[in-house]
C-alpha cells in the first residue's frame, strides 16, 4: 500500500511542478496580432512585425526605433484575450531571442480604462531562444488608481514591448504560453 501512495504523490507533486497551460499561442495566426507605435499619440518611433514560418516553427519578429521624443517611447505588438478564460494562469512563459536588449509583458485587464494603463514584468533577451517564466502576481501597476494584484480572469489584451528609452528594438517571439 505505500508504494500506491508514493505513486500518487509523486503523481500529485509531478503535476503541481510542472503546470497546465491554459492558453498557447505560437503565431501560427498571425491576424490576431496588431503592431502598434507611439505614432497613436504623436510620438515617433518606428518599427514593423513580420511573421515567420521557418520549417513550420513560427515567429514573430517586432524590430524598430524606439524614441522618447515628443513624449513617446513605444512600438509593440500586441493579442486581444478578452473571449478566453485565463482563471487559474498563474505565469507567463515566452519563449523569445533578441538582441541582447530589455523588452516587456504589458497586460491590459477590464480594470484598465485609459489607453496609457497596464501592468508590465520586463526580461532581457540574448541572441539564442530561451524560456522565460514570468510570475502575473509580479507584474507591476502603471497607475495607482489600478488594483494592486491581477485576476487573470479579467485579462484582456497581452503585448509584447519596447518601451522607455531610445533604442534599436530586435526580437523574435517563438511562443507565448499562459500556465496555472
Amino acid at each position: 500500500m505505500n508504494i500506491f501512495k508514493f505513486i500518487f504523490l509523486f503523481f500529485i507533486l509531478t503535476q503541481e511542478a510542472v503546470g497546465n497551460t491554459i492558453f498557447k499561442d505560437n503565431f501560427d495566426k498571425p491576424d490576431k496580432w496588431k503592431f502598434i507605435t507611439d505614432q497613436v499619440m504623436g510620438g515617433v518611433s518606428t518599427g514593423k512585425v513580420e511573421f515567420l514560418n521557418v520549417n513550420n516553427n513560427f515567429y514573430a519578429r517586432m524590430r524598430g526605433n524606439v524614441s522618447t521624443e515628443n513624449k513617446g517611447g513605444f512600438i509593440q505588438v500586441r493579442r486581444k484575450l478578452e473571449k478566453l478564460n485565463l482563471e487559474g494562469s498563474k505565469i507567463i512563459e515566452i519563449v523569445a531571442k533578441g538582441n541582447n536588449q530589455n523588452y516587456f509583458i504589458h497586460l491590459r485587464t477590464s480594470g484598465t480604462f485609459l489607453p496609457w494603463q497596464y501592468y508590465q514584468i520586463s526580461f532581457k533577451v540574448l541572441n539564442s531562444f530561451e524560456t522565460f517564466k514570468l510570475p502575473i502576481s509580479e507584474f507591476k501597476r502603471s497607475s495607482m488608481f489600478l488594483s494592486k494584484r491581477i485576476n487573470p480572469k479579467n485579462i484582456t489584451s497581452i503585448g509584447i514591448v519596447a518601451f522607455g528609452r531610445d533604442h534599436s528594438a530586435d526580437i523574435y517571439i517563438k511562443e507565448i504560453n499562459f500556465i496555472n
